[in-house]
């Protein structure tokens, strides 16, 4: 289950919205082996188009690097579907190289609803995840990051 703060998910909607009718495209960072999402960082999808998105692969790397020296990793990766529904098409999961994260997809096909959910894709494998969408996490203990 994906468990995220509303303002992310208001976040990743309103970058789809606003690169629309392009696909958006970004991650959510949050501690190594935490599961929480907290810093969203919008990407450019290099391939600017409505039915492909692609990381910047210069762009890419330095992310990557920044969340690694911040002993972070990407625990959601999104990106918007701009005609179609919520789900992974075949260039989705084969790209998906991350085994420790939520691909969340949202379409933004209906210009008033938006649809979104969330995925673990792993070796071609994709099952589908409850999200559930809260004001605030809960302490994890001391240090609790991200409130």
């Amino acid at each position: 289950m994906l468990v995220i703060r509303r303002d992310l998910v208001e976040a990743m909607v309103a970058h789809a919205r606003r690169d629309h009718p392009d696909e958006a495209c970004g991650v959510i960072a949050g501690p190594e082996g935490s599961d929480r999402p907290l810093r969203l960082v919008e990407m450019v999808n290099a391939e600017r188009s409505p039915t492909f998105y692609r990381f910047d692969s210069a762009e890419q790397l330095k992310v990557w690097r920044e969340m690694d020296a911040a002993d972070e990793e990407p625990v959601v990766i999104y990106h918007s579907h701009t005609a179609t529904e919520a789900y992974p098409s075949r260039t989705d999961i084969s790209y998906a190289s991350e085994p420790n994260a939520h691909y969340v997809l949202v379409s933004t096909r209906d210009p008033e609803v938006h649809e979104l959910r969330s995925y673990r894709i792993l070796d071609g494998v994709v099952t589908e995840e409850p999200v559930e969408v809260v004001e605030a996490y809960e302490p994890t203990g001391a240090g609790a990051a991200g409130q």
